[in-house]
């Protein structure tokens, strides 16, 4: 039996008098990997932080287990804890070594105890085979090493849910295939509830459950993953998928 986990009804975003998305509706299930696949400009990362309470919407809802969400701040910090998010910039602290940077949230703010997250940590800096950067500062890093402690940090804190927006687009190609196989663990082991913001077509046709199509803040089409990319429902998807060359 399918448990859903998130649903968004009616949203509507403004930036001032310029719409930005408009009346986006979708659901997502445990376990579930959905892909938001469009031209640039199209607001693919703008609702990805909208439903991670960064951004404002106007009208509209969204439904966390059934519970509508109050898009107040207090709420907002509360679900952070529980949908994760991964961004293209990193956003380490660099005057914060990587174990500081991973520890910080989880004792902080969910007050577990210092010596079991560190422990949690050294096995998910394993996963990723960075476990002798324990002790180095982000400067030190590569921009592939950077993103997966990003996605170390997110998932420390037992997200349900995890929100990943281009986090490969500011990597060199060489770096692109490391992160992308840390995600592609997280849904065949782990069984992650994801929202995926890529431009990378293969690894999209390999991991997608579903994929929502956008353009000009539009869902031109939901489409189950492997039709998408083989029977694209609209013209425009198929014009995008031959000029992504796929």
């Amino acid at each position: 039996m399918t448990e859903e986990v998130l649903r968004v009804e009616h949203l509507n975003k403004f930036y001032g008098k310029h719409q930005t998305l408009f009346d986006i509706n979708f659901s997502l299930n445990k376990g579930e990997v959905l892909t938001l696949l469009g031209p640039s400009g199209s607001g693919k990362s703008t609702l990805l932080r909208t439903v991670n309470g960064l951004e404002e919407y106007e009208g509209g809802a969204i439904y966390f287990h059934g519970k509508k969400i109050n898009p107040s701040p207090k709420e907002w910090q509360l679900l952070r804890q529980k949908i994760g998010m991964v961004f293209q910039s990193y956003d380490l602290f660099p005057n914060l070594s990587v174990m500081e940077n991973i520890l910080l949230a989880p004792v902080k703010v969910q007050k577990r105890d210092e010596v079991e997250v560190k422990q949690e940590a050294v096995k998910l800096l394993e996963q990723v085979d960075l476990a002798n950067y324990a002790k180095a500062y982000p400067r030190e890093l590569s921009g592939g090493q950077k993103q997966r402690i990003a996605i170390v940090r997110a998932l420390i804190m037992h997200p349900e849910v995890m929100l990943f927006d281009e986090i490969t687009a500011s990597l060199d190609p060489e770096m692109v295939r490391g992160v992308l196989d840390i995600m592609q663990r997280l849904s065949d082991n782990e069984h992650m509830t994801m929202i995926i913001v890529t431009h990378e077509m293969n690894f999209a046709a390999r991991i997608a459950d579903k994929v929502l199509f956008l353009e000009d803040g539009k869902i031109l089409e939901e489409t189950p993953g492997k039709e998408f990319f083989t029977k694209p429902q609209t013209t425009r998807a198929q014009e995008f998928l031959e000029s992504m060359d796929f």
